[in-house]
Protein backbone atom coordinates (compact mmCIF):
# COMPACT_ATOMS: atom_id res chain seq x y z
CA UNK A 1 0.00 0.00 0.00
CA UNK A 2 0.96 3.48 -0.81
CA UNK A 3 1.84 6.41 2.19
CA UNK A 4 -0.99 8.82 1.88
CA UNK A 5 -0.30 12.35 0.64
CA UNK A 6 -2.07 14.69 2.36
CA UNK A 7 -5.16 14.99 -0.62
CA UNK A 8 -5.19 11.43 0.55
CA UNK A 9 -5.21 11.92 3.97
CA UNK A 10 -8.48 14.84 3.54
CA UNK A 11 -9.98 12.28 1.81
CA UNK A 12 -9.60 10.07 4.92
CA UNK A 13 -10.46 12.90 7.09
CA UNK A 14 -13.32 14.39 5.96
CA UNK A 15 -15.53 11.82 2.90
CA UNK A 16 -17.13 9.91 6.06
CA UNK A 17 -20.53 9.58 4.40
CA UNK A 18 -23.12 9.36 1.06
CA UNK A 19 -20.84 9.39 -2.24
CA UNK A 20 -18.06 10.63 -0.81
CA UNK A 21 -17.99 7.71 1.69
CA UNK A 22 -18.54 5.52 -1.71
CA UNK A 23 -15.64 7.19 -3.67
CA UNK A 24 -13.47 6.44 -0.64
CA UNK A 25 -14.63 2.42 -0.35
CA UNK A 26 -14.36 2.50 -4.03
CA UNK A 27 -10.62 3.53 -3.76
CA UNK A 28 -9.37 1.38 -0.90
CA UNK A 29 -10.95 -2.03 -2.53
CA UNK A 30 -9.41 -1.03 -5.93
CA UNK A 31 -6.06 -0.49 -4.22
CA UNK A 32 -6.65 -4.07 -2.11
CA UNK A 33 -7.60 -5.85 -5.79
CA UNK A 34 -3.52 -4.80 -7.09
CA UNK A 35 -2.70 -6.25 -3.89
CA UNK A 36 -4.24 -9.26 -4.23
CA UNK A 37 -2.94 -9.01 -8.01
CA UNK A 38 -5.39 -8.43 -9.83
CA UNK A 39 -5.38 -6.33 -12.78
CA UNK A 40 -7.38 -3.55 -13.59
CA UNK A 41 -9.84 -1.97 -16.67
CA UNK A 42 -10.51 1.73 -16.95
CA UNK A 43 -13.00 2.30 -19.11
CA UNK A 44 -13.23 6.49 -20.59
CA UNK A 45 -16.47 7.81 -21.68
CA UNK A 46 -17.59 11.69 -21.48
CA UNK A 47 -14.99 14.30 -22.87
CA UNK A 48 -12.36 12.73 -19.96
CA UNK A 49 -9.15 13.42 -22.59
CA UNK A 50 -10.77 17.41 -22.80
CA UNK A 51 -11.01 17.03 -18.70
CA UNK A 52 -7.21 16.68 -18.94
CA UNK A 53 -7.49 13.32 -16.88
CA UNK A 54 -3.93 12.93 -18.19
CA UNK A 55 -2.55 14.97 -15.64
CA UNK A 56 -3.56 11.61 -13.42
CA UNK A 57 -4.24 8.86 -15.40
CA UNK A 58 -0.82 9.07 -17.14
CA UNK A 59 0.64 8.48 -13.55
CA UNK A 60 -1.18 5.20 -13.15
CA UNK A 61 -0.07 3.90 -16.25
CA UNK A 62 3.41 4.85 -15.52
CA UNK A 63 3.06 3.11 -11.74
CA UNK A 64 0.66 -0.12 -13.54
CA UNK A 65 -2.38 1.19 -11.37
CA UNK A 66 -4.11 0.25 -15.01
CA UNK A 67 -3.35 -2.90 -17.18
CA UNK A 68 -6.31 -2.05 -20.52
CA UNK A 69 -8.25 0.79 -20.74
CA UNK A 70 -11.33 0.77 -23.44
CA UNK A 71 -12.10 4.43 -24.85
CA UNK A 72 -14.06 5.81 -27.01
CA UNK A 73 -12.73 7.08 -30.45
CA UNK A 74 -13.28 10.65 -29.04
CA UNK A 75 -11.23 10.50 -25.87
CA UNK A 76 -8.02 8.72 -27.84
CA UNK A 77 -7.94 11.58 -30.23
CA UNK A 78 -8.69 14.34 -28.35
CA UNK A 79 -6.00 13.69 -26.03
CA UNK A 80 -3.32 13.87 -28.84
CA UNK A 81 -5.52 17.25 -29.67
CA UNK A 82 -4.90 18.71 -25.94
CA UNK A 83 -1.12 17.82 -26.64
CA UNK A 84 -0.64 19.66 -29.69
CA UNK A 85 -3.13 22.44 -29.61
CA UNK A 86 -3.56 22.88 -26.08
CA UNK A 87 -3.01 26.93 -26.18
CA UNK A 88 -5.48 27.43 -28.80
CA UNK A 89 -8.24 25.84 -26.32
CA UNK A 90 -10.83 28.48 -25.12
CA UNK A 91 -13.00 28.00 -22.05
CA UNK A 92 -15.98 29.60 -21.54
CA UNK A 93 -16.83 29.22 -18.46
CA UNK A 94 -20.41 31.41 -19.21
CA UNK A 95 -21.73 28.41 -21.18
CA UNK A 96 -25.35 28.51 -19.76
CA UNK A 97 -25.51 31.88 -21.11
CA UNK A 98 -24.88 31.40 -24.98
CA UNK A 99 -27.33 31.87 -27.51
CA UNK A 100 -27.88 30.27 -30.76
CA UNK A 101 -25.75 33.08 -32.39
CA UNK A 102 -23.43 32.78 -30.08
CA UNK A 103 -22.70 28.80 -30.73
CA UNK A 104 -23.40 29.74 -34.54
CA UNK A 105 -20.18 32.38 -34.08
CA UNK A 106 -17.84 29.41 -32.34
CA UNK A 107 -18.38 27.46 -35.23
CA UNK A 108 -17.75 29.93 -37.72
CA UNK A 109 -14.31 30.80 -35.59
CA UNK A 110 -13.75 26.78 -35.40
CA UNK A 111 -14.12 26.15 -31.88
CA UNK A 112 -16.36 23.03 -30.80
CA UNK A 113 -18.03 23.12 -27.61
CA UNK A 114 -17.99 20.64 -24.95
CA UNK A 115 -19.37 22.36 -22.29
CA UNK A 116 -17.03 24.82 -21.00
CA UNK A 117 -13.96 23.52 -23.24
CA UNK A 118 -13.52 24.86 -27.11
CA UNK A 119 -11.66 22.84 -28.69
CA UNK A 120 -9.78 24.05 -31.44
CA UNK A 121 -10.37 21.11 -33.53
CA UNK A 122 -9.37 21.81 -37.27
CA UNK A 123 -5.94 23.94 -35.72
CA UNK A 124 -5.43 20.24 -33.98
CA UNK A 125 -6.44 17.90 -36.75
CA UNK A 126 -4.04 20.17 -38.69
CA UNK A 127 -1.16 19.63 -36.97
CA UNK A 128 -1.16 15.70 -37.34
CA UNK A 129 -3.13 15.13 -40.33
CA UNK A 130 -0.04 14.90 -43.01
CA UNK A 131 1.18 12.48 -40.64
CA UNK A 132 -1.83 10.46 -39.58
CA UNK A 133 -2.63 10.14 -43.52
CA UNK A 134 1.16 9.14 -44.45
CA UNK A 135 0.48 6.36 -41.76
CA UNK A 136 -2.59 5.07 -42.65
CA UNK A 137 -1.27 4.95 -46.38
CA UNK A 138 1.80 3.33 -45.88
CA UNK A 139 -0.62 0.65 -44.18
CA UNK A 140 -2.67 0.43 -47.45
CA UNK A 141 0.67 -0.03 -49.47
CA UNK A 142 2.57 -2.26 -47.18
CA UNK A 143 -1.11 -4.54 -47.11
CA UNK A 144 -1.00 -4.21 -43.43
CA UNK A 145 -4.35 -3.84 -40.89
CA UNK A 146 -3.98 -2.38 -37.10
CA UNK A 147 -6.23 -1.39 -34.75
CA UNK A 148 -6.96 2.43 -34.14
CA UNK A 149 -5.03 2.75 -31.34
CA UNK A 150 -1.86 1.23 -32.76
CA UNK A 151 -2.06 3.89 -35.52
CA UNK A 152 -1.84 6.54 -32.57
CA UNK A 153 0.85 4.59 -31.47
CA UNK A 154 2.34 4.95 -34.45
CA UNK A 155 1.66 8.76 -34.82
CA UNK A 156 3.24 9.71 -31.07
CA UNK A 157 6.35 6.81 -30.70
CA UNK A 158 7.79 8.00 -34.28
CA UNK A 159 8.31 11.85 -32.76
CA UNK A 160 7.18 13.88 -35.53
CA UNK A 161 4.61 15.93 -33.35
CA UNK A 162 6.91 16.65 -30.38
CA UNK A 163 7.58 19.80 -32.53
CA UNK A 164 4.06 20.84 -31.33
CA UNK A 165 3.83 19.33 -28.11
CA UNK A 166 2.24 22.47 -26.15
CA UNK A 167 1.80 20.50 -22.79
CA UNK A 168 3.73 18.53 -20.43
CA UNK A 169 4.06 15.67 -22.13
CA UNK A 170 3.88 13.62 -18.81
CA UNK A 171 0.52 14.88 -18.72
CA UNK A 172 -0.94 12.90 -21.81
CA UNK A 173 -2.10 9.32 -20.77
CA UNK A 174 -2.27 8.12 -24.25
CA UNK A 175 1.57 8.82 -24.83
CA UNK A 176 1.93 7.09 -21.20
CA UNK A 177 0.18 4.09 -22.62
CA UNK A 178 2.30 4.27 -26.45
CA UNK A 179 5.10 3.97 -24.14
CA UNK A 180 4.07 0.95 -22.35
CA UNK A 181 2.09 -0.38 -25.03
CA UNK A 182 -0.82 -0.74 -23.26
CA UNK A 183 -3.50 -2.47 -24.30
CA UNK A 184 -6.50 -0.58 -25.34
CA UNK A 185 -9.94 -1.61 -26.73
CA UNK A 186 -11.82 0.94 -29.19
CA UNK A 187 -15.34 0.50 -29.49
CA UNK A 188 -17.12 1.94 -32.23
CA UNK A 189 -14.14 4.26 -33.62
CA UNK A 190 -15.81 5.68 -36.20
CA UNK A 191 -17.78 7.87 -34.06
CA UNK A 192 -15.22 10.34 -33.57
CA UNK A 193 -13.24 12.85 -36.14
CA UNK A 194 -10.54 10.59 -37.35
CA UNK A 195 -12.49 8.05 -38.04
CA UNK A 196 -15.04 10.24 -40.06
CA UNK A 197 -12.05 11.61 -41.83
CA UNK A 198 -10.92 8.10 -42.12
CA UNK A 199 -14.56 7.05 -44.05
CA UNK A 200 -14.38 10.25 -46.23
CA UNK A 201 -10.97 9.07 -47.63
CA UNK A 202 -12.54 5.23 -48.24
CA UNK A 203 -15.16 6.84 -50.30
CA UNK A 204 -12.88 9.04 -52.40
CA UNK A 205 -10.46 5.93 -52.73
CA UNK A 206 -7.57 6.63 -51.00
CA UNK A 207 -7.83 4.60 -48.44
CA UNK A 208 -9.64 1.48 -48.19
CA UNK A 209 -11.56 0.12 -44.59
CA UNK A 210 -9.50 -3.01 -44.47
CA UNK A 211 -6.36 -1.23 -43.24
CA UNK A 212 -8.13 -0.71 -40.15
CA UNK A 213 -9.05 -3.74 -37.59
CA UNK A 214 -12.79 -3.61 -36.35
CA UNK A 215 -14.74 -3.63 -33.69
CA UNK A 216 -14.97 -7.65 -33.92
CA UNK A 217 -11.44 -7.87 -33.77
CA UNK A 218 -11.46 -5.78 -31.00
CA UNK A 219 -13.78 -8.24 -28.94
CA UNK A 220 -11.54 -11.25 -30.31
CA UNK A 221 -8.35 -9.32 -28.96
CA UNK A 222 -10.47 -8.44 -25.58
CA UNK A 223 -11.34 -12.28 -24.93
CA UNK A 224 -7.69 -12.98 -25.40
CA UNK A 225 -6.25 -10.85 -23.26
CA UNK A 226 -8.80 -11.34 -20.92
CA UNK A 227 -8.44 -15.14 -20.74
CA UNK A 228 -4.39 -14.80 -20.09
CA UNK A 229 -4.56 -12.54 -17.63
CA UNK A 230 -7.81 -13.22 -15.45
CA UNK A 231 -5.48 -15.19 -12.85
CA UNK A 232 -6.48 -14.45 -10.31
CA UNK A 233 -8.53 -11.59 -11.57
CA UNK A 234 -9.56 -8.53 -13.18
CA UNK A 235 -11.07 -5.68 -11.74
CA UNK A 236 -13.74 -3.08 -14.02
CA UNK A 237 -13.51 0.51 -13.44
CA UNK A 238 -15.82 2.63 -15.49
CA UNK A 239 -15.92 6.12 -16.03
CA UNK A 240 -18.87 7.29 -17.50
CA UNK A 241 -21.16 4.52 -19.11
CA UNK A 242 -21.89 4.13 -23.22
CA UNK A 243 -20.51 1.84 -25.51
CA UNK A 244 -16.81 2.33 -23.51
CA UNK A 245 -18.62 0.87 -20.11
CA UNK A 246 -20.81 -2.04 -22.06
CA UNK A 247 -18.67 -3.36 -25.05
CA UNK A 248 -15.69 -4.72 -22.68
CA UNK A 249 -17.68 -5.76 -19.50
CA UNK A 250 -19.81 -7.81 -22.22
CA UNK A 251 -16.67 -9.83 -22.94
CA UNK A 252 -17.38 -12.33 -19.64
CA UNK A 253 -20.81 -13.37 -20.93
CA UNK A 254 -19.45 -13.86 -24.10
CA UNK A 255 -16.82 -16.29 -22.64
CA UNK A 256 -19.08 -18.13 -20.58
CA UNK A 257 -22.36 -18.64 -23.00
CA UNK A 258 -21.12 -18.46 -26.25
CA UNK A 259 -17.73 -20.52 -26.41
CA UNK A 260 -18.60 -22.56 -22.87
CA UNK A 261 -15.43 -21.23 -20.53
CA UNK A 262 -17.04 -21.49 -17.63
CA UNK A 263 -13.68 -21.90 -15.88
CA UNK A 264 -12.54 -18.18 -16.79
CA UNK A 265 -13.64 -15.77 -13.61
CA UNK A 266 -16.13 -13.04 -13.55
CA UNK A 267 -14.57 -9.42 -13.15
CA UNK A 268 -13.34 -9.08 -10.35
CA UNK A 269 -14.32 -5.80 -8.97
CA UNK A 270 -16.82 -3.21 -10.40
CA UNK A 271 -16.77 0.63 -9.83
CA UNK A 272 -19.02 3.07 -11.89
CA UNK A 273 -18.58 6.96 -11.72
CA UNK A 274 -22.03 8.09 -13.20
CA UNK A 275 -24.59 11.29 -13.13
CA UNK A 276 -27.27 8.83 -14.82
CA UNK A 277 -30.43 8.80 -12.89
CA UNK A 278 -31.16 4.75 -12.45
CA UNK A 279 -34.48 3.08 -14.12
CA UNK A 280 -34.81 4.69 -17.55
CA UNK A 281 -33.94 1.77 -19.03
CA UNK A 282 -30.24 2.90 -20.49
CA UNK A 283 -26.73 0.78 -19.63
CA UNK A 284 -25.26 4.23 -17.51
CA UNK A 285 -28.23 4.15 -14.79
CA UNK A 286 -28.14 0.70 -14.00
CA UNK A 287 -27.08 -0.50 -10.94
CA UNK A 288 -23.82 -3.06 -10.36
CA UNK A 289 -26.55 -5.79 -9.50
CA UNK A 290 -28.52 -6.22 -12.49
CA UNK A 291 -25.18 -7.17 -14.63
CA UNK A 292 -25.25 -10.28 -12.20
CA UNK A 293 -28.07 -11.05 -14.05
CA UNK A 294 -26.36 -11.05 -17.26
CA UNK A 295 -23.50 -12.91 -16.02
CA UNK A 296 -20.52 -10.26 -15.50
CA UNK A 297 -20.42 -10.00 -11.92
CA UNK A 298 -21.30 -12.32 -8.95
CA UNK A 299 -23.15 -12.12 -6.05
CA UNK A 300 -19.87 -11.54 -4.11
CA UNK A 301 -18.40 -9.29 -5.84
CA UNK A 302 -17.13 -5.87 -4.64
CA UNK A 303 -19.91 -2.96 -6.54
CA UNK A 304 -19.29 0.37 -6.00
CA UNK A 305 -21.38 3.78 -7.53
CA UNK A 306 -19.88 7.19 -7.22
CA UNK A 307 -22.93 9.18 -8.29
CA UNK A 308 -20.97 12.37 -8.86
CA UNK A 309 -19.15 14.21 -11.50
CA UNK A 310 -16.39 12.14 -13.18
CA UNK A 311 -13.95 15.21 -13.40
CA UNK A 312 -14.11 15.10 -9.76
CA UNK A 313 -13.91 11.90 -9.08
CA UNK A 314 -11.35 10.09 -11.36
CA UNK A 315 -8.63 12.55 -9.83
CA UNK A 316 -9.36 11.86 -6.22
CA UNK A 317 -9.66 8.25 -7.09
CA UNK A 318 -6.31 8.35 -9.12
CA UNK A 319 -4.61 10.54 -6.09
CA UNK A 320 -5.81 7.94 -3.48
CA UNK A 321 -3.89 5.08 -5.53
CA UNK A 322 -1.51 6.84 -6.22
CA UNK A 323 -0.63 8.13 -2.81
CA UNK A 324 -1.13 12.02 -3.28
Amino acid sequence: MNPKGPVTQFMLDHYKHFNAAALVDAASEYESQLAEGNKMMITLAGAMSTAELGKSLAEMIRKDKVHIITTTGANLEEDVFNLVAHNQYKRIPYYRDLSPADELELLNDHFNRVTDTCIPEEAAFRRIEDHLLHIWGQAKSEGKRYFPHEYMYQLLLRGNLEKYYEIDPKDSWLLAAAEKDLPIIVPGWEDSTCGNIFAAHCIQGTLHPSITKSGIEYMIYLADWYRDNSDPGIGFFQIGGGIAGDFPICVVPMLHQDLQQHDIPVWSYFCQISDSTTSYGSYSGAVPNEKITWGKLNPETPKFIIESDATIVAPLVFAYLLGW
